[in-house]
């Protein structure tokens, strides 16, 4: 994705189902859950740049010592900087110390994070800040273990201000206004009255309260608090928690938005943000492990036992189509399936385009994450290229040596545009940084022919369209092409994600500024002000009566004509070859990723009754000229 867009966090959990001593002996690690956290979030650091944290829970051990443990940075390399801490401790080992290592009760006791259960987070901020007291995991800290709570979580809630209104009807005075908090509070909330409930129970049986506390710790039914709490909960999420004694869960939301992978064998139960992060770490294979089913809950019980309970009512599964496009490391052997196939689905649309003229076309791709696209664009091409010769031999009547000559021109693939380091952070004034932006990619001189050559190039997505307005279009023009074709292997995004992804207005969508620019070119621009009471009407309306009706705004013209307003917008007015941005279709996208059909962003169709609200308020800010959030 050209334009720099930050999105959904990244989870891990751990659960040691044997003794420390055990991993020890087989595997000759003494921090054997350490180093397989370590490498699950190295292997999801592409789902937090902002910040991580890591906690721990070390089972069974006596009171007056510390039990959990806890350690969070939001320093550029967060994940190498926890990690150096964390493992700082046993740099610098005395003989004797070394010596006592062989005795895992020991290290457990004496050295930090040596529990049996972790807890991962990887951050990428969206509205809140870059502080340190925004970073997962968050803790409710009780002096019961059987109320301490931590959570981590890849989330964003539309209605936290409903859930933060009812925390405080029940007497709570909670600290902020933030949907982590919100759920750390409610799921809390809870615990605490399970916990209640069941010291109720047992005290009326004449029980001692520490013989309660242990059998609370085998009782308490995390299946219900999780049932309970999220009953409410608008949005999408997987949200990781453990409790103090030793039980941990892992929630994912009804329509399965956000995704969640498991893996359990007699040794360990792991559970991360994507598949690959698991194989990798542990070396198995997909097939072992499993897809967390929408509305249901990982728990693992303190004593190990595993078992999936369903929380929530089922509903349509709506994964999120972006996770395929661009969000997922495309390691995941059906994220690279679908990544092919978006690019291969653009191709009609883009031979049309070209004239079918191979010989005077270069093809290549930006950025990087483009690169898989790619491949299946350039795979449908070469089959097209060979199908065209065919054919135009039949028509034309070539011999047998202009055939075999046609055939062995193959379609011209070349890599076009290297991204540089970043030139700008120390340049304040605007005509010097906006000229040190245009050099933020260099290019590779002499393959494209002056005034000749179509350049066509593939992104993953364009959202905002600045990166090719201020970067990418100038620095392709100093290649002096005829023509340059940006190509979208994704849709126009049209609508505000509440989700998780850091898109909440319909200002920084270039696809609705040019339906705004087309409808005031056409002198129409008074629907937009009709179209706005009318929202403003919806929004008096129970959230679970209000329709997006932002959608009618689109209905006045075509993809197409607002594909070619885009590449208006977008084109420096000091470069000289033509321009034209190609989107793909929605149903090239359903054809290319038929299992993730979460795609409101595209369509404005949101699976949560609190999507329309966004959608409605985010339109409104934008005509009353308020640059706020949406919800």
């Amino acid at each position: 994705m050209s334009d720099s867009i930050k999105h959904e966090c990244g989870v891990a959990l751990i659960r040691l189902l044997k003794p420390l001593s055990y991993y020890k002996e087989k595997y000759g690690d003494i921090h054997y859950g350490l180093t397989k956290m370590y490498l699950l979030m190295e292997k999801q650091h592409n789902r937090g740049q902002d910040g991580a944290g890591i906690a721990s829970i070390k089972l069974d051990c006596k009171p007056g010592h510390r039990y959990y443990d806890r350690i969070r940075s939001v320093e550029s390399q967060a994940i190498k900087d926890i990690f150096e801490s964390v493992f700082s401790q046993f740099s610098v080992l005395t003989p004797e110390d070394k010596e006592a290592m062989d005795d895992m009760d020991f290290v457990k006791e004496q050295y930090q994070f040596m529990g049996e259960l972790l807890l991962g987070h990887l951050r990428y901020g969206t509205h809140g800040g870059n502080s340190m007291h925004n970073c997962h995991p968050r803790i409710r800290s009780n002096n019961w273990m059987t109320r301490t709570l931590f959570i981590a979580g890849n989330f964003n809630l539309t209605n936290v201000n409903d859930l933060f209104e009812h925390l405080v009807s029940l007497g709570q005075f909670p600290r902020e206004k933030s949907d982590t908090m919100t759920v750390l509070e409610k799921i809390g909330h809870f615990l605490d009255v399970e916990n209640q409930k069941l010291f109720n129970q047992y005290k009326s049986k004449g029980l001692e309260n520490k013989e309660i506390t242990n059998l609370i710790a085998q009782n308490i039914d995390i299946g219900k608090i999780l049932q309970d709490s999220a009953e409410d909960f608008d949005g999408g999420y997987v949200m990781a928690g453990m409790v103090g004694h030793g039980d941990a869960f892992v929630l994912r939301d009804a329509n399965g938005i956000r995704p969640a992978y498991y893996y359990q064998d007699n040794e360990i139960v792991v559970v991360a943000s994507e598949r690959p992060a698991i194989q990798t770490s542990l070396n198995v294979s997909k097939s072992k492990v499993l897809e967390l089913e929408p509305g249901t809950a990982l728990i693992i019980k303190k004593d190990g036992t595993v078992s999936n309970v369903r929380c929530l009512p089922e509903k349509e599964k709506k994964s999120c189509s972006f996770e395929r496009i661009y969000f997922s490391r495309g390691s995941d052997a059906d994220i690279y399936t679908e990544r092919k196939q978006l690019g291969k689905q653009l191709v009609p649309t883009i031979l049309k385009k070209v004239n079918f003229d191979f010989d005077n076309t270069v093809f290549s791709y930006i950025p990087n994450t483009a690169e898989v696209a790619f491949y299946g664009m350039m795979e449908e091409i070469n089959k097209q290229a060979i199908q065209y010769k065919f054919e135009k031999a039949a028509n034309e009547s070539w011999t047998n040596d202009k055939l075999q000559s046609e055939l062995l021109k193959l379609p011209r693939i070349e890599k076009i545009a290297v991204k540089d380091v970043k030139l700008r952070t120390f340049i304040t004034e605007d005509t010097s940084r906006n000229d040190l932006v245009h050099h933020v990619y260099d290019v590779t001189y002499g393959i494209v022919k002056d005034n000749i050559d179509t350049l066509v190039v593939l992104d993953d997505s364009i959202v905002r369209g600045t990166t090719l307005k201020e970067s990418i279009l100038t620095m392709l023009s100093r290649l002096e092409p005829k023509k340059i074709i940006i190509v979208s292997s994704a849709p126009q995004i049209r609508y505000p994600d509440c989700y998780g992804i850091d898109m909440s207005k319909m200002a920084s969508f270039v696809a609705f500024i040019a339906n705004i620019e087309l409808l005031k070119d056409n002198g129409q621009i008074e629907y937009v002000y009709e179209l706005y009471e009318r929202c403003k009407i919806e929004l008096k309306k129970p959230v679970s009566q209000m329709q997006n009706i932002v959608k009618e705004i689109y209905s006045y013209y075509s993809p197409e004509e607002i594909s070619k307003k885009i590449a208006e917008i977008v084109t420096p007015s000091h470069i000289v070859p033509e321009v034209e941005v190609v989107y793909q279709s929605m149903e090239g996208l359903h054809k290319a990723c038929p299992n993730h059909s979460g795609d409101w962003y595209f369509t404005g169709d949101y699976p949560t009754e609190g999507g329309a609200q966004v959608a409605l308020q985010a339109f409104v800010n934008y005509v009353e000229g308020r640059n706020v959030r949406a919800y």
